[in-house]
């Protein structure tokens, strides 16, 4: 026996199958209809979602700078329950015996805390760090990219721009964190900084004031570092974040040469469904990545540092990567001080503001200066190999030598413990090679990328070999066993 189908409550027949489903996507047609009446989206979602993103590897540096931009904002989010941005003094009693009953910082206490007394807190922590790092490390991987490919042309001078924009930003971001716990590492940096924005000419004690709050070390130094690294950073962070990705959204994408690649069309996949998909998909690996490495490798421990003490100094003491550069010029710098109109120039002025002013700047203007040198002024939608511009791939490559010298100088005391040299030594090696080893590189690279583009030989493929071949006339040709090779006369 059959029983009744089951009456809907107030209804006069039985209820369909899937008319749940059916009157919920009534209800999401509706909200489309409404918000496309007053904004305009499904047009611009129709466009958005039909975008095409070129099939390379490279292409995902940016992508993965973007998504440890969001690992940073959830991690960073989750620490700020927990930290105190306060230099008053405290006595510490926490889980971390060594310093037991120890004069501390505020913010050196509640970091500790943090690392052993809050869940996930140390996971936490280190992520973070190790998502700043890897952040940095895309960026900079990305903006070589960038110019030795010469994606930064017209029209897309102002999202180069943006992007060095970003890197400074980025930079200040990592130094203004890691400075926030007080100890020991990060307050010599800190007292470094101070110096050497000291050294800025005329404007220098009035800035320092600004950033630091009064003389070194300031009572507001640590709460002032936590609005600039949580609020104001940030901010401007993430709006030219948004600015970059519209420019990016509005601008063709660029691609590299290849069958049925022009300039005027780009060839890859649609951003729905296979971009998408691919791009969940790094966002989860680069989580996992940092996650991994926040739970597996330890960075920072500031518990073995111990609490900011201006009488102390630690030893060997380096900064995070992206800033030994700037610790390795102060290193190489000589002592050449002298007074100009009442002012001194300090020491530290020309190895971290003058050098720096003009290497970021050429770096900077570098899309209109080749336009200059070059009078290439048409729109470039194709990428060029590093051997189609010899003269831009010298220049790159001698550019990144002035900022890995000054790098490796930044971990001279480790290198001569490493290779048993004196200090000294290291550094009077690396004082020359500063100003050697960009020429050589620059003569060597431009070399090798005109016979690269003169004789079309990829550097890193074995060719197919040639095989002869008899001509019409009764002769010879070598034909090139390579895809859609040719043939010559053979000698």
């Amino acid at each position: 026996m059959r029983l009744p189908r089951r009456r809907r409550p107030g209804g006069t027949g039985p209820a369909e199958p899937g008319s749940g489903e059916h009157a919920a996507l009534d209800r999401f047609e509706r909200a489309q209809k409404w918000l496309d009446e007053r904004l305009g989206t499904t047009g611009f979602a129709r466009a958005a979602l039909r975008k095409v993103f070129p099939d390379h590897w490279s292409f995902l540096l940016g992508e993965i700078a973007l998504f440890c931009l969001v690992v940073l904002i959830f991690t960073g989010v989750f620490m700020t329950f927990f930290f105190t941005p306060d230099t008053r003094e405290t006595i510490y009693n926490g889980a971390y015996t060594p310093l037991a009953g120890q004069h501390v910082s505020a913010a050196y206490d509640s970091t500790l805390r943090l690392s052993f007394e809050v869940k996930a807190g140390l996971l936490m922590r280190q992520t973070h760090h190790w998502a700043a790092l890897v952040f940095l490390a895309a960026i900079v991987i990305h903006l070589c990219r960038i110019f030795f490919t010469g994606a930064f042309r017209r029209p897309r001078e102002l999202n180069w721009v943006i992007g060095m924009v970003l890197l400074f930003l980025a930079m200040a971001e990592g130094f203004t964190g890691y400075s926030l716990p007080d100890d020991l590492l990060s307050g010599v940096g800190l007292r470094i900084t101070y110096s050497v924005v000291l050294a800025i000419p005329v404007i220098g004690t009035w800035v320092a004031y600004l950033l630091f709050g009064g003389e070194f070390p300031a009572p507001d130094m640590i709460s002032r570092l936590f609005v600039f690294h949580v609020m104001l950073l940030p901010a401007l962070l993430l709006a030219l974040v948004a600015v970059h990705i519209a420019i990016l959204v509005l601008q063709k994408h660029t691609q590299f040469p290849g069958t049925g690649r022009t300039e005027r069309n780009v060839v890859g996949m649609r951003f729905w469904p296979g971009q998408t998909f691919k791009s969940v998909s790094l966002l989860l690996l680069v989580a996992a990545v940092c996650a991994g490495l926040g739970g597996l490798v330890q960075i920072n421990p500031v518990w073995q540092y111990g609490p900011y003490n201006p009488a102390n100094v630690s030893s060997p003491a380096q900064p995070d990567w992206y800033l030994a550069w700037a610790d390795g010029l102060l290193r190489l710098g000589g002592p050449w001080s002298f007074k100009v109109l009442g002012y001194t120039v300090s020491e530290n002025f020309w190895p971290a503001i003058l050098f720096p002013s003009i290497a970021f700047g050429v770096v900077i203007l570098w899309p209109w200066v080749e336009r200059r040198f070059t009078r290439d002024r048409v729109e470039h939608h194709l990428l060029d190999r590093p051997r189609d511009a010899p003269a831009r791939t010298a220049t790159g490559l001698a550019g990144l030598l002035l900022f890995f010298i000054p790098f490796l100088e930044g971990g001279n005391d480790i290198l001569a413990v490493l290779l048993h040299v004196s200090v000294e030594s290291i550094t009077r090696t690396l004082q020359y090679a500063f100003f050697v080893a960009p020429v050589v590189t620059w003569l060597v690279a431009f070399w090798v990328c005109r016979s690269l583009r003169a004789t079309q030989v990829h550097p890193a493929a074995a060719t197919a070999g040639v095989r002869l071949r008899r001509t019409a006339s009764g002769g010879y040709e070598t034909v090139s066993l390579e895809p859609g090779g040719g043939g010559g006369p053979a000698e």
